[in-house]
């Protein structure tokens, strides 16, 4: 009930007039943390990459050089790239609440109406759902709140050439942030830009939607006209790069996220149905004889299904029946748990407007 109350008037505190321009709804920056560490310019690995990045991707060798001789090894961006400690039960109730509260679903509505005209053109143009476009920019960032004040050249450095060892995908991930760090200089030296001005999450994610600069540099769009992506400052480029990864990624138009699901005692096998995990894999009819019982129109659904647990600690589990658009969605986060989160709040903030609209009729 305290929680209700507070919504309601956050809700009724939102301005009736139309929501303020692009520029002027950007967040306003907080001073950054000043964050030092070991430069890499000392560094034989770090330079020898330099090297071979300049001359494969035909980038000027002393500029390459230099940022990433100017790139500092953060070492608490490696401590917070450990697993966490092994044993620790997942709990859906409790990452729900770290996403949905009434403060974010206020923030989602304001964002909404402010951005309303913006996020009717990506859902015609890519046919993603604004809810789900809301959502993701609210799970990830409070919409512009909390982007994050890591400088993200310094992050990527650290992270591709001194990923934990202990960690036991050491050897792919540091593959894989080389490749973020090789996109990142290779971008902002097209761009001609300063890539020791970027501030990030400590993983080297960037603005509202926290893209990793491979994603931006294949799902980024300037959708405000202004010949730049700027998905720190411009909600337009934000709202269009969302709903083209997710286009990208093969969103269908019109298919649910997910249905809900009860099971059949009598012939239930949930080894089988768990085992393909979140990848859509289970026709309707093969879904039902695995006693996993949908009812309504899961029923006329044509694609495949997943079988999704959510575990609440020592509470049972919740289930849901995953579509491909679920499937997608875990494509920004490789989770269950985040598109669940996305897709509820996504749909409180819808629900949460709706309710302020029609008390200002």
């Amino acid at each position: 009930m305290r929680s209700t109350l507070i919504l309601t008037a956050l809700l009724l505190a939102l301005p009736l007039a139309a929501g303020p321009s692009t520029a002027e709804a950007a967040p306003r920056a907080k001073p950054p943390v000043q964050r030092t560490g070991p430069a890499y310019a000392t560094r034989e690995d770090a330079m020898a990459f330099a090297e071979d990045l300049a001359a494969r991707r035909n980038l000027d060798p002393a500029w390459v050089k230099r940022m990433v001789g100017q790139a500092q090894n953060l070492s608490v961006v490696s401590r917070l790239m450990q697993p966490p400690p092994a044993g620790q039960p997942k709990n859906w109730n409790a990452y729900r609440g770290r996403f949905i509260d009434p403060i974010r679903i206020a923030a989602g509505v304001r964002f909404w109406r402010e951005n309303r005209s913006t996020l009717e053109r990506a859902e015609q143009e890519f046919g993603v759902p604004a809810e789900i476009i809301v959502g993701i920019i609210g799970v990830e960032t409070i919409y512009g709140q909390q982007m994050g004040d890591f400088r993200i050249l310094d992050a990527l450095a650290t992270l591709a050439f001194d990923f934990p060892e202990s960690h036991p995908r050491a050897a792919e991930r540091t593959k894989y942030f080389r490749g973020e760090l090789e996109q990142f200089l290779a971008y902002h030296e097209t761009a001609r830009s300063n890539p020791l001005a970027p501030r990030g999450s400590y993983a080297g994610a960037w603005g509202m939607p926290q893209f990793m600069p491979s994603s931006l540099a294949r799902w980024g769009v300037d959708y405000d006209g202004d010949k730049n992506v700027d998905l720190a400052r411009s909600t337009d480029d934000a709202i269009g790069s969302v709903a083209n990864y997710f286009k990208g990624y093969g969103w269908v138009t019109g298919m649910p996220t997910h249905y809900p699901v009860r099971f059949d005692p009598a012939k239930v096998d949930m080894e089988a149905l768990l085992a393909p995990d979140i990848l859509p894999t289970f026709n309707v009819a093969r879904f039902q004889e695995l006693g996993a019982v949908v009812e309504g129109p899961a029923l006329e659904h044509k694609g495949p299904l997943a079988l999704v647990e959510l575990q609440n600690g020592g509470d049972a589990p919740a289930y849901v029946a995953g579509t491909e658009n679920f499937y997608v969605i875990t494509r920004y986060n490789w989770s269950s748990y985040y598109a669940m989160a996305v897709i509820e709040l996504g749909r409180e903030v819808k629900e949460a407007l709706g309710r302020v609209s029609a008390s200002n009729r």
